[in-house]
């Protein structure tokens, strides 16, 4: 199964890296939206289970993986350029369904808020509007690393927080990556990371009523950071939301155990390819009506 790879130019500002499953028998189109420090390379379980009922679409943000030497990389770039390049991506390969995963999650949103018209549906993994004591606590850990470009310790890092679920050898495939970055890469996530730790940058709950299509949030039973209760107060923000927490897994689902990997192919597959008259609208739950924006 090898993909057809591309770089698309968009708007003569970046360059970015795709690659595209194509699928004799599929109907439909689903792009995927990575987390930080990440590249298409993390999504290769999920592949597995969306092709080739799908078209799927991966692709690298400019100053990672397989896009950083097209571009310059002079200045970090803001999520709001995140979800510019995701929506002309949505257009370029004429995407129906959208997947995100974890901080992904936040371009995801912001690119739904605008409305795009191909979009049916969209799924957001390890999200949470949220930033709870232990996310903080991780992102306020991982300043100090980012700042210093000390990619040992910020690998460490997430290994032993929201990675603390992963098998060993993926474990050390996540301190080989995450150690070996690009010193613009640091500061690209320091930047971001350091705007949603002050709050000086972020999406506005308010913006979130734009979105109008069904959104399936999933998120793992044992993680800390994003963990199911906080991400259901999107209920007051959004028309038409489901829930879904994948068992035994934590953050990072798919990649954990065989068992989460099969959950999430079916409850990914259940939403996308069911029938919307059977999909759920989730009422508020009160205590959480409270929620501070990301």
């Amino acid at each position: 199964m090898k993909p057809a790879i591309a770089v698309v130019d968009v708007h003569g500002t970046y360059k970015v890296h795709t690659e595209f499953y194509a699928s004799p028998t599929a109907r439909k189109t689903i792009i995927l939206v990575n987390g930080s420090l990440a590249t298409t390379a993390a999504f290769a379980q999920t592949v597995k289970y969306l092709h080739p009922q799908f078209n799927v679409v991966l692709y690298d943000q400019p100053y990672a993986g397989q896009s950083k030497p097209h571009n310059s990389n002079a200045r970090p770039i803001s999520k709001e350029d995140e979800a510019h390049i995701l929506l002309d991506l949505i257009e370029h390969f004429r995407v129906d369904y959208l997947q995100s995963f974890s901080w992904g999650g936040v371009a995801a949103m912001l690119a739904l808020s605008q409305r795009p018209a191909r979009i049916e549906k969209a799924v957001i993994t390890s999200f949470s509007p949220l930033l709870n004591e232990a996310m903080l606590d991780y992102l306020e850990k991982g300043l100090n690393y980012l700042h210093a470009a000390d990619g040992s310790n910020l690998g460490h890092l997430v290994n032993n927080t929201i990675g603390k679920h992963l098998p060993s050898l993926f474990k050390r495939f996540n301190h080989r990556h995450i150690s070996s970055l690009d010193e613009h890469e640091y500061r690209q996530m320091f930047a971001h990371v350091n705007q949603v730790v002050h709050m000086e940058s972020h999406c506005q709950m308010e913006c979130l009523a734009g979105i109008r299509i069904p959104v399936l949030f999933v998120n793992g039973e044992h993680d800390e950071y994003t963990p199911p209760k906080d991400v259901r107060v999107l209920t007051d923000h959004l028309s038409a939301c489901q829930f879904a927490t994948i068992d035994n897994a934590g953050h990072f689902l798919d990649m954990e155990h065989k068992a989460a990997w099969l959950q999430s192919r079916d409850v990914l597959l259940g939403f996308l390819q069911g029938s919307p008259q059977r999909e759920r609208i989730y009422r508020p739950l009160p205590e959480l009506q409270h929620a501070m924006a990301v």
